[in-house]
């Protein structure tokens, strides 16, 4: 899925440039990365600030200059400030290392501090240098670091001085949501970049196109939280935008159309999703963007595999494939990207001989990478093989794959959702093999990180803490397996409704833990609201109705005992489809994509 621009620069990325423009209305931008299919980052304009003085300018790399540049009493020349960024500039074009340019850029900020308060009133020029210092020490690693140090510099700008306040406080948020994003803490992230859209917005007007590009950014943050409505509405202002200002079958409609394509695919809206791919395809064909093309005919497949239309699938994958071994060579990862597809496709219509031949081909590519290849695509590829080989009923082999995702993701910043999603996963496979504690120890895990990143409140949270909940009552952890079922039937309430298959379950199982908790009249009430459920809105024509039916008769049966009544076993009373809903999360899993 598309990911969101960081200022943090890999370790294996270049070094971070950092350009002080000439141009008074130049932006700042510190240099930021994305993986190879993510688009560049939506522009962040900022300040303009002071020129270097120009016998200031030349900035040598001398030890006897450095000892006036500690002096605090100099901190007040207004000229020091400017030099000191530039000096930070040229350290890190030398290649001497950020360390150095940091602590240029941080005397810096403070010249520039001391000058505001001199001059009493708002210092773009701090500004400024305080973005350059977080994005420095992003660029380092050191992301809690850099927080403070833009939340100060979002407090320094007047928005209503004018436009250049009002660009300085938009960049200032869009940096600050960034450095949340790369520490996986999507619901500030989210908050500010609409905090940053809002100022736009009321410094250029809604239909600059400026803003497209910050709705889109935002969208992707949307869809990123898996909160699917906000991103569709934001890309439907964003295509709305671009129709008025760029021409028909633009890069940027593509651009847009691909999005909203992930949304609609997200949402079960197919036919929505595949008109959208198709006419980003032909965008892209009209511009000659012949690898862009290939990367929708992959999208456009799993589309028509969605729709079990399975023979134009493999058609849209085959001419995928064509183009990626053409153009990049048989051992790219985009190759092995399409023999993942073709995998699932042929275990989806009974070739199981195909589809481990392809599983093997993939793995074999990602075994030996071809150099520039990421971490995040060995990571992403392992991650969906293993769930075909979870189909093939190869839990084991599926484990050890995803023990490999995970390594080669643990040391990269912001992937914790991804991690998140992996360490999910290796808990079901934990259950199926009958490891309930290395189950629980990976959904506890998983959990955290995703409470961490603010996905507290998604349908996949819900499904999450279900499972974590089973996986405590195998090892006889009653009442916490409760709790975690009363907080999966508050979200999935919520998200999907009381009468998805997913709450339902949740149901099940919360009544079940009451049972066994001796909290028969809890445990009664809830059945009877499913049975109700049931009945009225959903048919009886199911085998679960009857099976909930006899439980509920047991239990008030039950409840006109004397007190020497016993709980059932958990063993009969948890959810009878719990191993149908695990199958089903682990598809539902791989459809939402959770990587960077």
């Amino acid at each position: 899925m598309p990911g969101l621009v960081s200022v943090k620069t890999p370790p294996d990325a270049p070094p971070l440039q950092i350009t002080l423009p000439n141009d008074p209305q130049t932006p700042i931008r510190p240099d930021s990365t994305r993986s190879a299919t993510r688009r560049p980052p939506s522009p962040s304009p900022s300040t303009s600030r002071a020129k270097p003085s120009p016998d200031r300018s030349s900035g040598k790399k001398k030890s006897s200059p450095e000892k006036p540049l500690l002096d605090e009493t100099s901190l007040d020349n207004p000229d020091l400030g400017p030099f000191l960024l530039k000096l930070a500039r040229d350290t890190i074009a030398s290649g001497e290392g950020p360390n150095k340019a940091l602590e240029y850029a941080l005397r810096a900020a403070k010249s520039f501090e001391k000058c505001a308060v001199a001059a009493d009133g708002p210092s773009l020029d701090l500004a400024m240098s305080l973005h350059v210092v977080a994005a420095i020490y992003c660029s380092l690693g050191k992301f809690e670091e850099a927080l403070p140090v833009l939340e100060r510099a979002i407090k320094v700008p007047e928005v209503g001085r004018g436009a250049d306040h009002a660009l300085a406080a938009f960049s200032g948020y869009m940096q600050l949501g960034d450095t949340h994003s790369m520490l996986g803490q999507l619901d500030r992230s989210i908050e500010c970049y609409k905090e940053g859209l809002k100022i736009q917005m009321e410094a250029l007007g809604d239909n600059d196109p400026r803003v497209a590009e910050t709705c889109r950014y935002l969208a992707e943050a949307h869809v990123q939280a898996m909160q699917f409505d906000e991103a569709e509405n934001l890309s439907k202002k964003t295509l709305e935008i671009h129709r008025v200002h760029s021409p028909p079958a633009s890069l940027e409609e593509a651009a847009d159309r691909r999005l909203m394509a992930l949304i609609c695919e997200a949402k079960g809206d197919y036919e929505s999703a595949l008109e959208h791919l198709v006419l980003a395809s032909m965008a892209m064909i009209a511009n000659g963007q012949e690898h862009e093309v290939a990367s929708i005919d992959i999208s456009i497949g799993n589309i028509y595999s969605s729709l079990t239309r399975f023979d134009e699938a493999v058609f849209s994958y085959q001419k995928a494939l064509t183009v990626f071994k053409s153009s990049k060579g048989d051992n790219h990862p985009s190759v092995a990207s399409v023999f993942v597809r073709l995998a699932d496709l042929y275990y989806k219509t009974g070739k199981l001989r195909e589809s481990r031949s392809y599983c093997e081909n993939a793995l074999r590519i990602y075994a030996k990478p071809v150099p520039g290849t990421t971490a995040e695509e060995i990571a992403s590829g392992m991650t969906e093989i293993s769930a075909i080989y979870e189909l093939f009923n190869e839990p084991e082999e599926a484990l050890k794959l995803l023990q490999k995702a995970m390594k080669l993701l643990e040391d990269k910043p912001g992937q914790q959702s991804t991690i998140a999603g992996i360490e999910a996963r290796m808990g079901v496979m934990f259950y199926m093999v009958g490891k309930y504690e290395e189950s629980r120890g990976s959904f506890e895990s998983a959990v955290a990180k995703l409470r961490a990143s603010g996905e507290r409140k998604s349908a996949f949270f819900g499904v999450v803490l279900n499972q974590m909940g089973l996986a405590c009552v195998q090892l006889f952890k009653i009442d916490e397996a409760a709790e975690l079922f009363e907080e999966a039937r508050e979200i999935l309430e919520q998200e999907c409704g009381p009468c998805h298959q997913d709450t339902l379950g949740v149901y099940s199982n919360l009544a079940a833990t009451y049972d066994a908790m001796g909290r028969i009249e809890d445990a009664i009430e809830i059945l009877e609201y499913v049975l109700k459920l049931r009945e009225e809105k959903l048919g009886t024509a199911n085998s679960d109705f009857d099976d909930e039916k006899k439980r509920l008769a047991e239990l008030l049966k039950e409840a006109g005992r004397s007190r020497n009544k016993k709980a059932k076993s958990l063993e009969n009373l948890i959810d009878p489809n719990s191993k149908r809903t695990k199958k089903e999360t682990s598809k539902k899993w791989s459809a939402f994509g959770f990587r960077s």
